[in-house]
């Protein structure tokens, strides 16, 4: 096994032996863990999401078992300090292998994100059983990130920082284009810049700018359009799984609209105070009404539609949510963006958005994109 192999390894059983410390304080005896990132950040594999099921089963006390389509698993990179492999024949019923490795588990945690299909089949063989979240258990491990996960997010973040750098340079054509078309190079070039695939590259121009999750369409841009450009992808590093990133930046096609320099400075000295209100022990709701309170203020309260932020890693939505609500205190290692926006419904929009890290001494921004705004061609 390669050192950086044998690391990846030595990760995974720190963070098992974490999720079997949880799995004992909540009195959960098995964690059944299918698509969705739990899998991967546990075993370093990511399951198609093909009708073909394949479970990581993590008992409480005993060794965990990948329960894995035979035709998937060549995909496996064995891990026999963390679990064993155990392929399925299409002629198996991966339901009863499962039921029979937690039988005498009555609460079991099942991945938020798994199929429908394989809950009803479980429940179907486990009458008894309880079946909770595996978010439960995992969702607060997996929110502090350790250094190897920074340094992922910092590269994800660095290079979604240079395709904001050329969108703000101008290296973008905006006026005669569609949003799709400025969607698509948004694209390109996260992929161009070490990304493994795009998530998502939002672009909202004129009117379109006030819905915040604009699906970029064929409107060209216009002289005087606010144009909210949101993009982001996963990269890999290594073997192990990738992580995200996730960047917002708004612009201004050709000339400024009446009210936009008023309505962009409040939302850029908000989101400003929200991140440097981010500190070990604040609320994620405090974090939230900082940005609300100073877009309030300014009297457009009612145009800021969203929760300010979440938390990102492995998946570009996960705890921590910054958001009203929620009392979970922030630590070091979280990792989540600070994203308010302001949305005048069939007039215009803007948000501003940066990733962040809690360190021990601050809030460390991984994004450094100009937040200035940019009236570009």
């Amino acid at each position: 096994m390669s050192a950086g192999r044998s690391s990846a390894s030595e990760t995974r059983r720190a963070r098992l032996f974490r999720v079997r410390e949880e799995m004992a304080r909540k009195g959960v005896g098995a964690l059944l863990l299918s698509l969705g990132a739990d899998l991967p950040w546990l075993c370093g594999y990511e399951a198609m999401p093909l009708e073909r099921p394949t479970v990581l089963v993590v008992p409480v006390e005993e060794d965990a078992t990948l329960v894995v389509p035979e035709l998937e698993a060549p995909r496996v990179l064995e891990d026999s300090a963390n679990f064993r492999l155990r392929p399925w024949s299409e002629s198996e019923d991966p339901i009863l292998l499962v039921a029979e490795l937690v039988a005498r588990h009555r609460v079991l945690a099942i991945s938020d994100r798994a199929w429908a299909s394989l809950l009803l089949s479980l429940m179907d063989a486990l009458p008894n059983a309880i079946f909770r979240r595996a978010s439960s258990v995992t969702g607060g491990i997996r929110a502090v990130k350790d250094e190897a996960e920074l340094e992922a997010l910092r590269a994800a973040s660095a290079a979604a920082d240079r395709v904001a750098a050329a969108l703000l340079a101008g290296d973008i054509r905006l006026v005669g284009s569609s949003e799709l078309e400025v969607s698509r190079e948004l694209s390109a070039r996260l992929l161009a810049e070490g990304h493994e695939k795009v998530n998502f590259a939002i672009v909202g121009s004129g009117p379109n700018s006030a819905s915040p999750h604009h699906e970029a369409g064929a409107r060209r841009i216009r002289a005087g359009d606010a144009v909210v450009c949101d993009f982001g992808g996963t990269l890999r590093l290594d073997e192990g799984p990738g992580y995200c990133s996730d960047i917002t930046r708004t612009v201004v096609a050709g000339e400024v609209p009446a009210g936009f320099l008023e309505l962009y400075g409040v939302l850029e000295a908000a989101q400003r105070a929200a991140v440097e209100a981010v500190a070990v022990g604040k609320r994620c709701e405090e974090i939230d009404a900082v940005a609300r309170e100073a877009i309030a203020e300014a009297g457009y309260g009612p145009a800021f539609i969203h929760r300010t932020g979440h938390g990102i890693g492995i998946e570009e939505h996960e705890d921590p949510y910054i958001v009203a609500g929620n009392t979970t205190p922030l630590a070091t290692g979280h990792a989540f963006s600070v994203e308010p926006g302001i949305y005048l419904a069939e007039q215009m929009g803007a948000r501003i958005e940066d990733i962040v890290v809690l360190g021990a001494d601050g809030p460390e921004a991984l994004n450094h994109a100009d937040h200035g705004l940019h009236v570009l061609d």
